[in-house]
């Protein structure tokens, strides 16, 4: 029997920070080329070992290299992720982790990396642009038009990976059906940018240790979740619109009883 009242609350906390804490593990456990790559960049980044005249070099090979690794090792991880939110989300949180994490790294590994090939790229060249014009006299305003742009590839990609878990769509569906979400709907959009975004700031800047404990988990968590919303109102639509052509004819035939017309209004025909 599950305790109540503060034990409970602390259990259930408990078993959530398994949860988050054990899927972030093996999320960067199957992705671990592409974290390990990244960090040693980063870190040569941000202490300096790179002379600012070797700074875009820096980035274009780091980008290119990111993007050969990104598609074999942190797409299809980043869907197993994804496929264990979605049962989060939508109610199943007993479900067994290891054997569902693997299974959706199976099951979505070919279209996740397909995804991972042509994202790569898109978010390469941008990336790119960004630090050529933001170095460049007079182009920080430019440069500021690809950050935005990064971010919405980055939420669209999200959007495909909550799609790829939840449909049986081919690659290029997906693909389209996340980009227009991502345009279609620009409040969820909005609010997944500005959630995730504050999850990474606070990873990157106060606690480090969330990175390998959480930060994956809960983006993915909070990406599903917000896609389910938007699922579940267009769903909604659905539904009354096919009760409203069912009651459409049933009312239409309603009108076109003789039997119910006014007599007075016979007459007069």
């Amino acid at each position: 029997m599950e305790p109540r009242g503060i034990m409970g609350g602390l259990y259930r906390a408990s078993e959530w920070i398994m949860r988050l804490s054990c899927i972030n593990l093996l999320w960067i456990l199957c992705g671990s080329p592409f974290f390990i790559f990244f960090g040693m960049s980063l870190l040569s980044l941000l202490n300096g070992g790179v002379p600012d005249d070797q700074l875009l070099p820096f980035i274009q090979q780091t980008s290119i290299l990111l993007a050969i690794l990104a598609p074999f090792t942190f797409f299809p991880s980043t869907a197993a992720v994804f496929t264990i939110a979605r049962k989060w989300v939508t109610g199943d949180t007993d479900v067994p982790m290891f054997k569902t994490f693997f299974r959706g790294y199976r099951d979505n590994f070919k279209q996740s990396m397909l995804t991972g090939i042509i994202y790569s790229i898109l978010i390469v060249v941008l990336v790119v642009d960004y630090y050529f014009f933001f170095s460049s006299d007079g182009g920080k305003i430019v440069s500021s038009i690809f950050i935005g742009l990064v971010v919405l590839v980055v939420i669209s990609l999200l959007n495909f990976f909550s799609m790829l878990v939840h449909y049986h769509m081919k690659t290029f569906q997906l693909i389209k059906n996340a980009i227009l979400i991502t345009i279609g709907k620009p409040f969820r959009s909005l609010s997944t940018a500005i959630l995730c975004g504050a999850v990474l700031y606070i990873s990157f800047t106060q606690f480090q240790w969330l990175l390998i404990f959480f930060t994956g988990s809960i983006i993915a968590t909070i990406a599903y979740w917000n896609f389910n919303t938007i699922y579940n109102k267009l769903q909604q639509q659905l539904d009354d619109m096919k009760k409203s052509e069912e009651e459409e004819p049933e009312i239409t035939a309603e009108l076109d009883r003789e039997d119910l017309v006014k007599t007075d209004y016979k007459d007069s025909k």
